[in-house]
């Protein structure tokens, strides 16, 4: 990246309208490790080789649009099993708060905790002045390489949006 593009991406997270660590297509995930609601130890490489990952991004459990996307993915969560991936929430809220949330809601995936933002960080989804995650979601190939970055999600049917970019990798 010459400086000149390095300079407005800066410019840019200063303002939060991106964040300079921003994943890309084509990169490698960065490896994350986190507890999911159930208190179980959750990792990117236990799915390198087996699964495609949906590794979605949002800023707070049992907020509105944070549950229409959910409940989105919990309702197309077959299609998307049946076309080889395993989903995985993220915010910077407790274990606790996403039990609540996934039993409150029925969610069939696991909920990971990241309270000190280190996978947010690490995917450069960070909201700067809030400190939570903004609305992303990745798709990882089974070699762990980001394939698509979805940054206009649509909360009300983003099951239908991953399974059709999803059919459409490689």
């Amino acid at each position: 990246m010459d400086r000149k593009w390095r300079g407005a991406v800066g410019m840019l997270a200063m303002f939060g309208f991106a964040s300079a660590g921003e994943v890309a297509e084509g990169l490698k995930a960065p490896a994350f490790e986190a507890r999911d609601q159930h208190g179980a130890l959750v990792r990117l490489a236990d799915f390198q080789g087996k699964s495609a990952v949906v590794l979605y991004f949002y800023p707070k459990d049992d907020t509105p649009g944070c549950t229409a996307q959910a409940c989105s993915l919990r309702d197309g969560f077959s299609a998307l099993q049946a076309a080889g991936a395993v989903i995985l929430g993220v915010s910077a809220d407790t274990t606790e708060s996403h039990k609540a949330f996934a039993e409150k809601f029925h969610l069939p995936f696991s909920l990971l905790a990241d309270p000190d933002r280190r996978i947010i960080e690490a995917y450069g989804v960070k909201m700067p002045l809030l400190g939570m995650a903004r609305r992303v979601t990745i798709l990882i190939d089974r070699q762990g390489t980001i394939r698509k970055v979805i940054r206009d999600v649509r909360t009300k049917d983003h099951d239908q949006q991953v399974l059709a970019l999803l059919k459409s990798l490689p």
